[in-house]
């Protein structure tokens, strides 16, 4: 926390951003201090449901980000980035008070060039809407993440997150350009917008996924791509995921790499058209998108898949956006501790693992066996955009019951935990890391020192290089 008195904090503010965009009520502050993460997400930082920021600014230009920085930075307040608020895993959670800085004003597009593929924008932008103004153009976003309506680029970039498009297009950092970024000296840096140099280290990829610990973007050039000639889909019935996932794998071996790619498996339902789908999407010039069709059935079915035609891929794809469409709706409208009183999260968790290919499945089968001492079930098991990325979906079985009373609660949350913590274990001991899709946050904060190892040393020297003061998102990635 800050010693700076409430009153002094927000007449400074004002006098940066203006008093109308200056917010110290209660409401304000609580909203601010969380994204999307649910209070039993917070793994073991329960204590940080009652964090809260002092003051909340919104300021709509690189200058007044610029200065709300250097006086955060004079007095030795904590300044928190915060984007669309979508974000699960925490990454926004001011874990030492301080200042959220909304950037959500900052949402212009400032330029579209069809010639040269391109797009630069403020952050604030929704990803939903520079998608639409590419369109525009007879271009699109390649970045699509289930989290398109809500999410900011800004956001997107500081999580590094992926969409399903990630296997062609790569993730957001990928997928950019250039950027403008205040460090915390307040000083103003900015990438050249080139497609490639060859001189030094690549500098805009210290703030992709960086959670804001690094800087504050302020504008980012990001790559846009040709509407696609063709899109057709494909989807595939597998009896199991150990028989559908040597056909992800050997696609890319021969370099066939679809636009989507998700091979998921599910326990049975009178719903599913298999117990394991192989989802497939193609797009581009007409001629690839035949071919890559052509050859990845050929694979496929080669391997014993089943040809279930492209409905079940064509209702994936239509139905991608909706879980954001309903929080947008449903759930954001409500503060966060209204939105924790749904108890769903408390007994469920999802983990997003990198591991080498040859040893997907048998991280896959010690998951398996973490899950079944635990008295848990394994929901789902998915590799997405990449045959090395692979994901669970775990949580408590009902039925059958669990036993009535106040233990039935936390036990079943205590067993999940630990089963958690030990599936992120075998991940890392079998190389792998703890999480490739959403950031770290404070949910996974803790494990940033195993994940990164000695080169956590290098890391930590750098946001003392870009950040002298320590006052951007302080407590985050283990900096």
């Amino acid at each position: 926390m800050s010693a700076v008195p409430a009153t002094d904090l927000h007449d400074a503010l004002a006098a940066i951003v203006g008093v109308q965009h200056v917010s110290t009520d209660d409401e304000s502050r609580e909203r601010l201090s969380f994204d999307a993460v649910t209070a039993h997400r917070l793994g073991g930082r329960s204590e940080l449901a009652g964090a809260r920021v002092e003051a909340v600014a919104r300021p709509a230009t690189t200058e007044e980000v610029a200065a709300v920085v250097v006086f955060a930075s004079e007095r030795g307040i904590p300044v928190v980035p915060y984007g669309g608020g979508t974000g699960v895993m925490g990454a926004v959670v001011p874990v030492r008070g301080g200042i959220a800085l909304d950037l959500r004003r900052m949402d212009d597009i400032l330029e579209v060039s069809r010639e040269d593929r391109m797009a630069r924008v403020q952050p604030g932008v929704y990803l939903a809407d520079l998608d639409a103004v590419a369109r525009d153009h007879g271009m699109m976003l390649g970045h699509d993440p289930w989290s398109v309506p809500i999410a900011t680029v800004g956001g997107a970039i500081s999580t590094d997150s992926v969409g399903y498009r990630a296997s062609r297009y790569g993730s957001m950092g990928q997928q950019v350009r250039a950027l403008e970024v205040v460090l915390g000296s307040g000083e103003v840096v900015r990438t050249r917008p080139i497609q490639r140099q060859s001189s030094g280290p690549m500098l805009k990829g210290l703030f992709a996924g960086a959670e804001g610990t690094m800087g504050v973007i302020t504008e980012a050039t990001i790559d846009l791509r040709s509407l696609p000639e063709a899109r057709e889909f494909a989807s595939v019935g597998f009896d199991t995921f150990e028989q559908g996932y040597p056909v992800v794998a050997r696609l890319f071996d021969i370099g066939l790499v679809p636009a989507l790619i998700d091979l998921t498996e599910e326990p049975a339902t009178p719903e599913n058209a298999a117990p394991c789908i192989l989802y497939l999407g193609f797009e581009g010039y007409r001629e690839q998108v035949e071919a890559q069709r052509t050859r990845a059935m050929a694979e496929a079915l080669a391997a014993g898949g089943r040809d279930l035609g492209p409905g079940p891929t064509r209702e994936y794809w239509e139905t991608r956006h909706a879980v954001a469409e309903r929080w947008r709706d449903h759930t954001r409208p409500l503060r966060p501790t209204e939105r924790w009183k749904e108890q769903r999260w408390r007994y469920a968790d999802y983990l997003h693992v990198a591991m080498p290919v040859s040893r997907v499945l048998a991280y896959k089968r010690s998951c398996e066996e973490i899950a079944a001492r635990h008295g848990l079930d394994i929901r789902e098991s998915a590799v997405w955009t990449h045959p090395e990325l692979f994901s669970v979906f775990v949580r408590v079985p009902a039925p059958p019951p669990l036993p009535t009373g106040e233990d039935r609660g936390e036990g079943a949350a205590a067993a999940l935990r630990q089963a958690v913590d030990a599936m992120l274990e075998e991940a890392l001991r079998l190389g792998g890391g703890v999480e490739y899709c959403h950031g770290l946050g404070v949910k996974l904060g803790g494990w940033a020192e195993r994940e990164w190892g000695d080169a956590l040393l290098l890391a930590r020297r750098l946001k003392r290089a870009v950040d002298p003061d320590g006052i951007l998102n302080p407590g985050k990635l283990g900096l």
